[in-house]
């Protein structure tokens, strides 16, 4: 699995209005219908108010790149503009590292 975390930067409220507007739009929800998408969710950080961060979590490399060519990728870029929006990411792939689950309640 890729994970990949998007903080989208705004100011008066643009990142909160861009994210409730991919809500309400359905392009979230034709992103998570997508084929290998295993996450698609908004947060906000409790200390600043003008980032949203997005969790998207995929199946693996191929399942990104079709997204990437997916015609929703310019209803993205265009509520990007629209919201004067910047961006910084982080990757990850997930490592199932068994000594791990000693630490965590379930």
């Amino acid at each position: 699995m890729i994970t990949i975390n998007l903080y989208y930067k705004g100011i008066n409220g643009n990142a909160r209005a861009f994210a409730d507007e991919m809500e309400s739009s359905g392009i979230a929800d034709a992103i998570r219908a997508e084929e290998g998408n295993l996450r698609y969710e908004y947060f906000q950080p409790i200390d600043d108010p003008e980032t949203v961060l997005l969790i998207d979590s995929w199946t693996n490399q191929a399942a990104i790149d079709a997204h990437h060519a997916s015609p929703m990728m310019r209803q993205l870029a265009e509520l990007r503009e629209k919201y004067d929006l910047h961006m910084t990411i982080e990757r990850f792939i997930s490592d199932e590292y068994e000594a791990d689950h000693h630490f965590i309640r379930k």
